[in-house]
Parts: C-alpha cells; sequence; structure tokens
C-alpha cells in the first residue's frame, strides 16, 4: 500500500482533501491536527477550502472550524490553544499509571468507581465525588481486566461510537489470526478485542499473543501501560503524547524473534472512509519501513465496518477482499449474529489476507465453496452467470439477465430505469445529479470535469453531509459576492 496524498474525496457536495503526512501547517482542535475540506457548489470550477475536526463530524461534539484562507490573529491563536488545553484528559499517562498501581494496593471496600466521571477514584478523592453516582459494589481484579465492562460505552455513530465485539467474534478473530502464525495483534479502536487478549494470556489456555491498543479514547489510560495503549486518532493518524507514544507504537511493529504482527480496526460506521484508508496506509508504511520488507508487500490487516462500504474500502486498498463472516457486538441493538433479514448484522470483514486461509466456523452456517475457493454464508449460492458468491447480506441472491449480474431478492427490473431496483423505487427520477459540475446528466464518477489541478474526485467517506453544518449559508452562487464565516 503505497502512501495517499492530495487526494480528494467527494461526499455530497464536501470533499475531503488527504494532504502529505509531511504538511504541518493544519490547525489543530483538540482531537489533533483538522482535515481540510472543499465544498463545491452546482457548475463552480473551485469551491472554498475550510478545516474542521478530523474525528467529530457533529458540531454539538467538536465545533471547530476555519476557513483555510483566514488570518488568524494572535489572540484568536491564544483562544485556540487555551481551548485545547481544556479539553485535555484530567492526568496525564503517566500519572493515569500511578493512580491505577495506587488504587490496587487498597483493600476491596477502598476501591470505587465514579461513574459520572468514569474515573477510579481513590479514598482522598471521595468527598469530590459524594453527589456523583458510584458503582454500588467494589471494584475487583476481575473488573479492572475487563475495563470495557465498567466503562460506559461512547454512543455518538458519527465519531466515537464503542460498539464492543462479542466474545464470539473476539474468539473467532483470535483463533484464527493465531491459526495463520500472528503473535502481535495491533488492535486500533478495538479495545474489546484488546481486552480478551490480556484476559486470554492470562487464563493459559492458548498461546500467548501480544497486543497494543491504539484509541482515542483517554479513559483505557486508567487501566494499561503506556506499552500497551497509545491514545490516538485514526482520522488523522495522531498520536496525542506525540514522540513517547510513537516510540512504544513503532517498537510493536518490529517483529524480532519471528512475531509476525497483524492489524485489525474497527472504525466508527459514520467515519469517512479515505482519512481512515489514509491512516492505516501509513500505519502500514511504517510497519514495511521497520521491518526492512520489500515495497511489494503489505501490512497484514483486518479492517471491520459494513458490507455497503465494500466499494469505497476496495477503492483504497484494491487487494482487500470481503469475507462472510458477521461480525456481532455485545450492545448494538441490530447487529446481532444469527438474525435474519434486515436484523442480521451487516458488519464484514475486509482483508488482504488470503479468503481461502480464513476457515468461517462451519457450526455457524458457513460453507466452503470450492469454486470460490473461499467460505461463504449458506444463503450465499454461487451463480455460474456471475462466477462468484454473489450475495453481499446473507441472503441468497438472484441473477437478473437483463442486468447480467446477480441482485437482491427483494428487487425487480425496471424497464424504464434499465435497471434492478425496488419495486416502489422512484422510476424514471434522479435524486441527485454530479456534486461536482451541477450536471443532472451523470453522475461525479462520469463528470468529465473531474480531473483538474492534478487531482481527482472519487466517491468515498460518509457522514460529511453534516459539515454543511459548518459551511452552511456561507455560499452564494458564483457571480455573487461571498460571505465570510464569523
Amino acid at each position: 500500500m503505497g502512501k495517499m496524498s492530495n487526494d480528494v474525496v467527494d461526499s455530497g457536495g464536501i470533499e475531503v482533501i488527504i494532504q502529505s503526512e509531511n504538511d504541518k501547517t493544519a490547525p489543530r482542535c483538540p482531537h489533533g491536527p483538522a482535515l481540510l475540506f472543499e465544498k463545491t457548489g452546482n457548475g463552480e470550477e473551485k469551491g472554498r477550502r475550510f478545516y474542521a475536526c478530523s474525528a467529530c463530524r457533529d458540531r454539538k461534539d467538536c465545533n471547530f472550524f476555519q476557513w483555510a484562507d483566514d488570518k488568524i490573529s494572535e489572540a484568536r491563536m491564544l483562544a485556540r490553544e487555551e481551548q485545547n488545553r481544556s479539553k485535555m484528559p484530567p492526568f496525564t499517562h503517566q500519572e493515569y499509571c500511578s493512580r491505577f498501581r495506587e488504587f490496587v494496593s487498597f483493600p476491596l471496600e477502598q476501591r470505587r468507581f465514579c461513574v459520572d466521571c468514569q474515573l477510579l477514584i481513590l479514598p482522598r478523592e471521595w468527598a469530590n465525588h459524594v453527589k456523583h453516582k458510584a458503582l454500588s459494589e467494589d471494584i475487583t481484579v476481575q473488573q479492572l481486566k475487563r475495563p470495557s465492562l465498567l466503562l460506559s460505552p461512547l454512543d455518538n455513530k458519527k465519531s466515537n461510537a464503542q460498539y464492543l465485539f462479542a466474545d464470539r467474534s473476539c474468539d473467532f478473530l483470535l483463533d484464527m489470526l493465531l491459526g495463520l502464525g500472528f503473535q502481535k495483534i495491533l488492535c486500533v479502536g478495538t479495545p474489546r478485542l484488546h481486552e480478551v487478549i490480556k484476559f486470554r494470556n492470562k487464563e493459559g489456555k492458548s498461546p500467548t499473543m501480544k497486543s497494543l491498543l491504539l484509541d482515542i479514547d483517554y479513559r483505557y489510560c486508567q487501566f494499561y501501560r503506556q506499552d500497551e495503549f497509545c491514545r490516538y486518532n485514526m482520522f488523522n493518524h495522531h498520536f496525542f503524547d506525540d514522540e513517547e507514544a510513537v516510540t512504544f507504537f513503532q517498537g510493536f511493529l518490529r517483529e524480532e524473534g519471528g512475531d509476525k504482527v497483524a492489524m485489525v480496526t474497527d472504525p466508527p460506521f459514520g467515519g469517512l472512509v479515505k482519512p481512515l484508508a489514509n491512516s492505516f496506509s501509513q500505519i502500514s508504511v511504517t510497519w514495511k519501513d521497520l521491518n526492512k520488507v520489500s515495497d511489494a508487500a503489505q501490512m497484514p490487516m483486518i479492517w471491520i465496518f459494513p458490507y455497503f462500504f465494500e466499494s469505497r474500502i476496495l477503492e483504497c486498498f484494491p487487494s482487500f477482499s470481503m469475507l462472510d463472516y458477521q461480525v456481532d457486538y455485545d450492545n448494538h441493538p441490530l447487529y446481532k449474529h444469527g438474525k435474519t433479514g434486515r436484523k442480521q448484522s451487516p458488519v464484514r470483514l475486509f482483508t488482504n489476507l488470503s479468503p481461502k486461509d480464513i476457515i468461517l466456523p462451519e457450526d455457524e452456517g458457513y460453507r466452503f465453496c470450492s469454486v470460490c475457493e473461499r467460505y461463504v454464508s449458506a444463503g450465499n449460492k454461487h451463480c455460474p452467470k456471475c462466477e462468484k458468491c454473489p450475495s453481499k447480506d446473507g441472503r441468497e441472491w438472484k441473477h437478473c439477465d437483463e442486468c447480467g449480474r446477480c441482485v437482491k431478492p427483494s428487487w425487480r427490473h425496471c424497464f424504464s430505469c434499465g435497471h434492478c431496483a425496488l419495486p416502489d423505487h422512484p422510476c424514471g427520477q434522479r435524486q441527485t445529479g454530479c456534486f461536482n459540475c451541477g450536471s443532472q446528466k451523470h453522475k461525479l464518477r462520469a463528470c468529465p470535469k473531474k480531473h483538474h489541478k492534478g487531482r481527482m474526485i472519487v466517491p468515498g467517506g460518509h457522514g460529511a453531509p453534516d459539515l454543511l453544518k459548518h459551511a452552511g449559508g456561507k455560499f452564494k452562487t458564483k457571480n455573487k459576492k461571498r460571505k465570510t464565516a464569523t
């Protein structure tokens, strides 16, 4: 995987521009360097660029916004730096580790956890939390080993939603990776997987694995040492503890003593695909440089994401393939394995590992297709016309001779539109045109003006329509004067 730079992604009239990793000009919000966006108007060759938070698509979570051509006064810069400092965690990682050692030294009846502050509190701090909600029971060693059960999951789908793997999915992933010879797992946004690795190591029932958790949730600093957890923003490849965290990260990626490394990531489903892919590419490049492998080599990766993002992920990583395995979560109301129809989990594994080497559990209904040479779900029947097992959602799809491909069982061929769609679709109506030039005669992918100034606009990303809340109302037609943001 090569580095992606100056790549531009369309998302509902907002483009995110992936800058070179050597570009240090991006302003910072509490979540690290901001991302550069461009809002395009209908028919305009060029829109106006602006910076917005990399991690939050909703201004309620982070309202950072700056026009790229704005000159920032010194007073405003100082106010921004003060705002960023005010949003920092109450303790450094080293202080959290020191507090943890002190916490476990107390007898059981003196170990308390403040639910409101999401903090392990020491006896001398009890008075400060007397009006807060605290767990009624004392905090045991077993609870400290499973912090994801102790902490309240974050639930903003657009930024930091924490849907935690069910043990079934964790066990499958770890058994599969062990079987393929991996001893070190880089857990990017997968705190439950990291936790289960450490828990299994303590039990001693399976071969020992090493793991490093990269996650934006600083609350895990309370439970893990610096060589076990680095606070990290996967949308801009930013390590919050800078050089110290990078040192631990790089040390983990070195495959010393034959220990093979694989990365498993489970980003928020509302996250932009292209910035995520750029960060994962930079991780892969670091792995490649540290281990002095050939340019053609790729860091083994598993990206866990809904199946309907397949085309966007494959645009970034053509070597990836999507597996039929359904990932389920303990705390998601719908994404559960075993349900049918729309209630089944749409979350899949995207990986550059060979599909034929990944054995999916037959007792859960997966079977091996000898033609495709990979495991597929029970309802994914091989189509001799498509020459593949075409289903993406676990149901049996049907072949449409007019379209020349297999489609969902609920779709019907519409001769007016010339393609298959739901029976009640808006026949003959174009819901959107081209976001680049404004034409209703083609989509952005086919836009003849999409190449300009050495860059290419390609589909990808999700959630950026909310960025219109940043730039909404600030643009006029191109012949009128443009307003400036306040």
